[in-house]
This record gives C-alpha cells, structure tokens and sequence, in this order.
C-alpha cells in the first residue's frame, strides 16, 4: 500500500491532532496558572498595602490637616515644597553619594560597577562644573516658572492641596497614568530632539557626555528641559488632578529613576541603566524610558544583538555584570 503523497494516512491524522490539543491543554493550564498566581499574589500584595496605608492613613491625614491650617491662604507654598524642596533635596543627596565616587573613583566596590570601563575615572572637574551650574540653573530658574504655571492650571483643574488625601488603590491608577504618559511623551520628544533640525541647536547639549553621570540627568538645553524633562513627568499629574502629595511621590521617584538611568554604575538591586547608557554611547538607539515603544518602533534593535542588552537585567548578586558577561575582545588588525 502506497502512502499518498501531500499529507499523513488517515489513522495518522487523529494521533497528531491530539498531540497538537494536548499540547494546546497544557499551555493553557500553564499560563492559565500563571495569571491566577500573579492575580493572588497582586491581590496580597495590595491588600497588605492597602492595611498598612489604612492603618497610618488616619496619622497622615492629621499631618496633612495640620500643614493646611498651617498653610491657610498660602498653599502655593506647600504645592513648592512638595513639587521643588523635597524632589529636588532627594536629587542631590543621591547624587552627591554618586559624585563622591565619580570625582575619586572610590570606595572601591562601588566602582568596579562602572557601565563604560576607563570613563570618568575620575570625571573631569570642569565639566563637571559647567554640568552642575546648567543642572541648578534649569532646576530653579527654568522649573519654578513652569510649576508655576502648573499650579494655576490643577487650582483650575481640582485644588492640589485640598482637604482628603487620596486612597492607597487610587494612587496606584495615577502612578500608572504617570508612567505610561511619561514614557509615551518623553520618547517622541526624544526622537524629535534626534532630528537633524533640532538636535545640533538643542539636544546636542545633553549628548557632550558619551559616558553620563547621574547629575547630567538634567543637563540640557532649557528648551530640552521643558519640553523632554518636565513636561513628560507633569502632564500625567495634570490629566489626573492629582494631589499634592502624589506629585511629590512622583516627582521624587521620577528624579531618582533618571539619576539611575544616567548613573553610569550598574549597581546590585537596583534599576538597570545599561538601556539609556547605550543611549548616550551610540545615539541612534534607546530613545525611551521603559523600552516598550522602542519595541514597538525598532529602536533598540542594534542594542538587542549586543552584551548591553543582556546586560540589561536586575543585578540580584554582587558581581559586577561587566565580569559575568564581558563585552567581546576588540578585534585586533
């Protein structure tokens, strides 16, 4: 009996068929487990949150009705401790920690992390300078003006300083909003900034360190700084009409996350840079925050074929990833 060309025997058929719906069964009770697992575990993670917050939420909201009756009249001077004083306080500890290690190259332990081997070691003491002045001149005299103008429109929008604090569930939602707006509005400003009209005039500035330092996070241009540093990070909060002290939990993180991306260190349990670090190294690549629309768009292409991206993880050890996954030895002619 000859076998027909084009296709299996008929007794054939049914064994494939329910190898294929086995196989269908057993993936779908593997990812069906999985996303009941990662609900229970999402559920029991807010719900503890959520009894915490509960549980200190009374001391808050009498903290928060203290500053009010203290602030009577004169909220606008909460709305710039909370949006300036206290993002702005986290920013330079943090850095000033990092600068340590930037201008001596010790301690030692935290250097041997370092992204871009043999660079800024040490950081040279007059670039550094003109960063520092750029980053303190767009901090105060670009963003308080800014904020400014942000404070009349969520007074318009809904009193950020109003009475009732927000839920811990309704946090969650903005910061969501806050993270996906930033990443939306900072990558297309981002890739604007990379067109040839605009970069030399504006981007340029930001792009003189090849090997960033967390500092540069917030040296540019003051027009960059608008339109690619501030605006991403206040349009979520002013979409929301968020209140006072979600704005300073999202800026404080926002500044950090920045500070980290620009680091240069690629430091154990915290946030990978080596995504924005490549940025600054090859120009054309890496333009968001998260990643996911540089996915979408193909802009991280080059990056996914080299020992940065699988670099690019959380260091839950410490070795440096440097060590573990070297880079490839330079060809030599």
């Amino acid at each position: 009996m000859k076998r027909r060309v084009g296709g299996p025997l008929p007794r054939e058929r049914p064994k494939q068929e329910g190898h294929i719906w086995g196989s269908m069964k057993r993936t779908a009770f593997i990812l069906g487990s999985g996303l009941l697992l990662s609900v229970a575990f999402w559920n029991s993670v807010t719900w503890h949150l959520q009894k915490f917050w509960g549980a200190s939420g009374y001391f808050w909201q009498a903290q928060w009705e203290k500053l009010l009756s203290t602030y009577s009249g004169k909220e606008w001077i909460l709305f710039f401790l909370g949006t300036v004083l206290i993002p702005t306080m986290l920013f330079w500890s943090f850095n000033a920690l990092l600068l340590v290690v930037d201008t001596t190259g010790k301690p030692h332990f935290v250097s041997r992390y370092r992204i871009q081997d043999g660079k800024n070691d040490p950081v040279d003491p007059t670039k550094l300078r003109q960063a520092v002045l750029t980053v303190l001149f767009n901090q105060y005299i670009i963003s308080l003006p800014v904020l400014g103008l942000s404070y009349l429109f969520l007074k318009w929008r809904e009193n950020p300083c109003r009475p009732e604090l927000p839920t811990f569930h309704w946090f969650l939602l903005e910061l969501s909003v806050f993270i996906l707006t930033e990443e939306v509005m900072f990558y297309y400003s981002h890739r604007l900034l990379h067109h040839p009209m605009f970069y030399k005039r504006f981007h340029k500035k930001h792009h003189e360190w090849t090997a960033p330092i967390g500092v540069v996070s917030l040296y540019a241009h003051p027009i960059e700084h608008v339109v690619s540093n501030l605006l991403p990070a206040m349009v979520g909060p002013m979409v929301m009409g968020s209140h006072l002290p979600s704005i300073t939990v999202w800026f404080s993180l926002a500044l950090i996350t920045t500070t980290i991306s620009h680091c240069g260190y690629h430091l154990p349990f915290l946030p990978s840079p080596e995504f924005h670090d490549y940025h600054h190294l090859k120009f054309n690549q890496c333009f968001g925050v998260l990643g996911v629309l540089d996915h979408l768009h193909g802009t991280d292409t080059t990056f996914k074929q080299t020992k940065a991206y699988e670099r690019h993880v959380l260091l839950l050890n410490l070795t440096p990833l440097s060590e573990s996954i070297p880079d490839p030895p330079k060809k030599t002619e």
